[in-house]
């Protein structure tokens, strides 16, 4: 066996013994997380993990399979949805979810006519490269308090077993990470799983009933949207943060492939295929998508890039939705070890920003420098809040607005001669 660890690029198929583990894997890492939003909206998640899959393949077919990214469930919709379904209902949420991804494909026809160089104006390295970590930053907490299924460890009711499943499920995918060759350094992940889910069953925290009880074939439930001009415009300020959430995507996945994706298939391609996925799972029941960022961790840990199994686990995905017990199945995995991975992952995530800023020289000497990347972090990770509408922007949807207009008052500040540099 190979003892060095093999980088499986984008567009290079992989042995098909690999093709099964490695798509499991990145179905895996998605499953909580994407599956957390439907059950937040109150719907079936089958018809979510149906368009996701689905999404996910249109989006190899869009960007012509240079651009690998598993498009799951977007949290960006959150809290304006949450309001439209309490006041109208899930139908009319589905209506603004359509629009808001008609209006992305619009702007990448703009994209696509007058090119990316606004990029540097609205998200400089300065800001990227924070607005980029705090992808993973801010998910940090969900990993030891439970949040997307993660581990509940912050609680008087965690006992010293959540902690070792906790504990034996990171160690692993550490040590995955670092030491295993060969085969088994594209799959640490995967593998941490696997232990971390064996370990819960020896503490007797496995319940299986879900996969007994589980229909063997059920069918999504699909359900058309309804359209409202109030659920629009209460959903219309998210377009702006899903923009900048999928250029910072884009920006750290080039980073780590070695490849930039902005340009080749190019950002015009990328966006339309995320937004028209969007607009399509909207209409016919299902949620919003986005390109994940467990997914990109995966890819950063593993060095297996290939679109060809990011496509294996989007088929993976169409199969749970009518597959009853392999849904079941998986969601019975514990949120200690679905932490444990994450605790990785996420990490992984939040230093790709870091490598970011280290990749593009960043200079902390000039003050504009040091003030938008500040400036974008606290936004980020001090917790406020602020109430926009029907919308509350807080985390890193906060920092990605509050990234866009600061980067674009310097700029302004700059091109007049009012800095002090």
């Amino acid at each position: 066996m190979n003892s060095e660890k093999k980088i499986y690029h984008i567009d290079e198929k992989v042995p098909a013994k690999l093709l099964l583990p490695l798509s499991l894997q990145h179905t895996f890492a998605m499953f909580g997380a994407s599956v957390l939003v439907p059950i937040l909206f109150q719907i079936n998640p089958g018809i979510v993990l149906l368009m996701n899959g689905i999404g996910t393949l249109l989006f190899i077919l869009i960007t012509k399979g240079k651009a690998p990214a598993y498009l799951g469930s977007s949290f960006a919709f959150l809290a304006p949805g949450t309001a439209i379904i309490a006041k109208q209902g899930f139908e009319y949420a589905q209506g603004a979810f359509v629009v808001v991804g008609i209006l992305g494909c619009i702007m990448a026809y703009i994209i696509y006519k007058f090119g990316t160089s606004w990029i540097d104006v609205v998200l400089p390295p300065a800001a990227m490269g924070a607005v980029v970590a705090l992808i993973g930053f801010e998910l940090a907490g969900n990993t030891v308090t439970g949040g997307a299924i993660g581990a509940n460890l912050m609680t008087d009711t965690a006992q010293a077993k959540d902690f070792i499943v906790f504990g034996i499920t990171l160690l692993t995918a550490i040590i995955g990470s670092v030491a295993f060759k060969g085969f088994f350094s594209t799959i640490p992940i995967l593998i941490a799983i696997v232990v971390g889910y064996i370990s819960a069953i020896f503490f007797d925290m496995v319940d299986f009933t879900p996969v007994l009880e589980a229909k063997l074939f059920t069918m999504p439930n699909f359900h058309m949207a309804k359209f409202s001009l109030n659920a629009i415009l209460a959903m219309l300020p998210v377009l702006l943060v899903i923009t900048s959430e999928h250029i910072s995507h884009q920006v750290v996945t080039s980073n780590i492939v070695n490849r930039d994706l902005l340009t080749e298939p190019g950002l015009h391609r990328s966006i339309f295929a995320d937004n028209f996925s969007t607009a399509l799972s909207g209409l016919v029941g299902g949620v919003p998508t986005t390109t994940y960022g467990e997914n990109i961790g995966v890819m950063a840990i593993t060095g297996v890039y290939s679109v060809q199994v990011i496509g294996g686990a989007a088929v993976v995905s169409i199969i749970m939705a009518f597959f009853g017990p392999l849904a079941a199945f998986i969601s019975t995995i514990p949120g200690n070890v679905i932490g444990g991975v994450t605790f990785l992952l996420y990490g992984m995530i939040g230093t790709s920003g870091i490598r970011l800023l280290v990749d593009e020289k960043v200079d902390y000497s000039k003050s504009m420098n040091l003030v938008l990347t500040s400036v974008i972090f606290i936004a980020g990770l001090s917790g406020l809040k602020i109430q926009f509408a029907s919308i509350e922007l807080s985390g890193m949807v906060l920092a990605s607005v509050v990234a866009v207009i600061l980067s674009a008052f310097m700029t302004i500040l700059k091109k007049f001669n009012l800095t002090n540099e």
